[in-house]
């Protein structure tokens, strides 16, 4: 095999590893946290927690989305994809805790791995799912800007972020129940703005 082309498979296969986690239950370390629970759920301090992380990417309506408009925000970050039973399992709760949370200010986003525009559209109809999700299948540049601190090793995984852009908690595998993920949003919400 030619230098050029092993490179261009290896780096294939990374990502591959890194999207193909799907549906696995196998958390990653990142990040530091101050409690977790069996090391599917991890709360991070407000002291240990990293940068801000910067992401965006084209929704699957076409329009464009940036974390940089939500600072001030709490937001809830869903890596997921449509053939995820995990992922189907969870929607409606996801909706559910979407819509209690939309007077609070709360952003939800999701990211969607694995599927084109029109798949993620017609899972987001299936499921009555109104929040937005970025397509990140091709450059998987939304996976990489979280992966230097908490990185979403397994779909789903959903991550919560501060009003600062910082991950606060990280949830691998599909969410317990609404009320884990409530918990989670609720002790970010009541944390001190910036």
């Amino acid at each position: 095999m030619r230098p050029a082309r092993q490179v261009a498979t290896i780096a294939a296969l990374l990502l591959a590893a890194i999207v193909l986690a799907g549906c696995s239950e196998k958390p990653s370390t990142g990040g530091s946290s101050t409690s977790s629970v069996g090391d599917t759920i991890v709360e991070i301090g407000a002291a240990d927690r990293g940068e801000p992380i910067v992401f965006g990417g084209i929704l699957e309506d076409g329009a464009t989305a940036d974390s940089t408009d939500w600072l001030g925000s709490v937001v809830v970050v869903n890596f997921w994809y449509a053939a995820c039973g995990p992922c189907r399992a969870e929607a409606p709760d996801l909706e559910a805790l979407y819509q209690r949370f939309l007077p609070d200010g709360v952003v939800f986003v999701g990211v969607d791995v694995r599927d084109s525009a029109a798949t993620a559209s017609s899972f987001t109809r299936e499921f009555g799912i109104s929040y937005p999700s970025i397509i990140d299948t091709n450059e998987a540049s939304v996976q990489l800007a979280f992966a230097g601190q908490i990185a979403p090793n397994a779909v789903p995984t959903t991550i919560v972020l501060d009003r600062e852009g910082r991950a606060a908690a990280r949830i691998i595998g599909r969410i317990p129940s609404q009320t884990t993920l409530a918990t989670l949003i609720q002790d970010v919400l009541h944390e001190e703005g910036p």
